[in-house]
């Protein structure tokens, strides 16, 4: 069953279901009442009867008494202690209670009867006769007309409940069109991303923000999402197949003249061994900066918490100074104690691609400053190296771009150094500022936002 005509269906029962009860409750709540009021009123007239009749024996004959008080629609008579009637006056309408049997009852009585399939209410009330003995006299007067009444009361409810489940199976319709329309749309634009192999979004209507509207924007995120890890694992398999064709090369190439000259030639032979190691150290740096490239920033388990900037920043330097030993010139303001809150490993790695891209394309020191600008921290890492073009400097946060191949070849960087950092500093939530002049040097500096103390 679909989900519309589900809801439809229960939306409908249930409806139903609530309108049978309370119309149950409206019925049975005015049949207590009326039946009630009925049984009220018979016991009163009773009361007054009895005492009229109690002052009036002896004066008037008890048929003629009878017959003064016998109700419209109903009997009335003396029933003696042997359950036999002494004088009985019917109205014409009610000659059939004439036939009922007689009954003596021990005290007073008031209730209802069914006779004939007919309903009565029935009043005895304990009478002494001139005589002295003790008999009832007993009434019983129909209540057809508010039977009748209740009847038309169950048919009209009935007649209203069937009427008024039209417009709910119509609205629940409606309801369910507009509930489920969402969740259509997002099906036929599953099928249609299924059968053309293109990434689709649904159009969402920005009035509502209810759940349907979050659902329809989650749908579109996740589309984002499998279109951006669809586009990075594609640009993955294209990258990895051009750059690795290079190193691959390389790596036969040497392999076969090993195979034919290397037992002869040992200085060959060195070369090769030498040749095919750092292709080889350079093809597991790439996959690895590949595989993280391919990820996207979700995926990366970004960890953030506080973190003394000054404090980090000489741990970084110092560390980076002992691996490579190379100078590098830390400065940093007087009682410079600013905190950030950002993902420690994730800018210890920014600033290793900095100061490694410093390492390689400069012999002289390196100089790493740390300040303050308006709300922002500031990392500056400066070198003396070879500088970039004007031009081109837009271009090397690209993949695999690189300013001088031939050099870059040499120091074996792979174009993805700056591209990662890229990817990293949007991830952590970090601007990077890169200035170069040509055979002047490069400086790269990271802004990051600070906590105010």
């Amino acid at each position: 069953m679909k989900l519309s005509n589900k809801i439809n269906f229960y939306t409908a029962v249930l409806f139903a279901a609530l309108l049978i009860v309370m119309n149950l409750s409206v019925y049975y709540t005015f049949n207590k009442l009326i039946l009630n009021s009925e049984l009220n009123t018979s016991a009163k007239e009773m009361e007054k009867t009895t005492n009229d009749i109690g002052k009036s024996l002896g004066s008037i004959s008890e048929a003629e008494l009878l017959r003064s008080y016998v109700p419209i629609n109903g009997m009335i008579q003396f029933v003696t202690e042997d359950n036999n009637p002494l004088s009985t006056v019917t109205s014409p309408t009610e000659q059939a209670l004439i036939g009922r049997k007689a009954e003596f009852h021990q005290g007073e009585v008031s209730t209802f009867i069914v006779f004939q399939k007919k309903s009565y209410t029935f009043e005895s009330m304990p009478i002494i006769l001139l005589d002295g003995s003790v008999a009832n006299l007993q009434v019983t007067k129909s209540i057809q007309p508010a039977t009748d009444n209740l009847k038309i009361l169950r048919l009209v409810l009935i007649l209203v409940t069937l009427l008024a489940l039209i417009p709910v199976v119509v609205s629940s319709r409606i309801l369910s069109k507009l509930i489920t329309n969402p969740v259509t749309s997002m099906i036929k634009t599953m099928k249609e991303i299924r059968q053309s192999g293109r990434f689709k979004r649904l159009t969402l209507d920005g009035k509502s923000k209810d759940e349907l509207y979050q659902m329809g924007e989650t749908f579109n995120h996740m589309i984002d999402l499998l279109e951006t890890n669809y586009e990075k694992q594609k640009q993955f398999v294209s990258n990895a197949s051009h750059e690795f064709k290079t190193p691959l090369t390389i790596i036969e190439s040497y392999a076969s003249l090993l195979k034919r000259r290397g037992l002869k030639e040992p200085e060959l032979f060195a070369e090769s061994i030498e040749a095919i190691h750092s292709e080889a150290v350079r093809m597991k740096d790439m996959t690895e900066q590949l595989l993280l490239l391919a990820k996207h920033h979700e995926q990366w388990n970004i960890q953030k918490s506080e973190l003394n900037l000054s404090d980090f920043m000489l741990r970084t330097v110092k560390a980076f100074q002992s691996a490579y030993n190379r100078e590098i010139h830390f400065q940093q303001k007087n009682n410079f104690q600013k905190t950030v809150v950002t993902d420690e490993k994730k800018l210890k790695q920014l600033l290793y691609i900095f100061l490694d891209n410093a390492r390689k394309y400069s012999d002289d020191a390196i100089t790493v400053n740390l300040g303050i600008k308006h709300d922002e921290a500031f990392i500056s890492i400066a070198d003396k190296g070879i500088g970039i073009q004007k031009d081109e400097l837009p271009k090397v946060f690209d993949r695999f771009y690189r300013v001088d191949k031939a050099r870059n070849r040499k120091k074996g960087g792979s174009g993805l150094g700056l591209s990662l950092a890229k990817e990293i500093a949007d991830a952590i939530g970090i601007r990077i500022l890169l200035e170069s002049e040509e055979g002047v040097g490069t400086t790269a500096t990271l802004f990051i936002k600070t906590n105010k103390n």
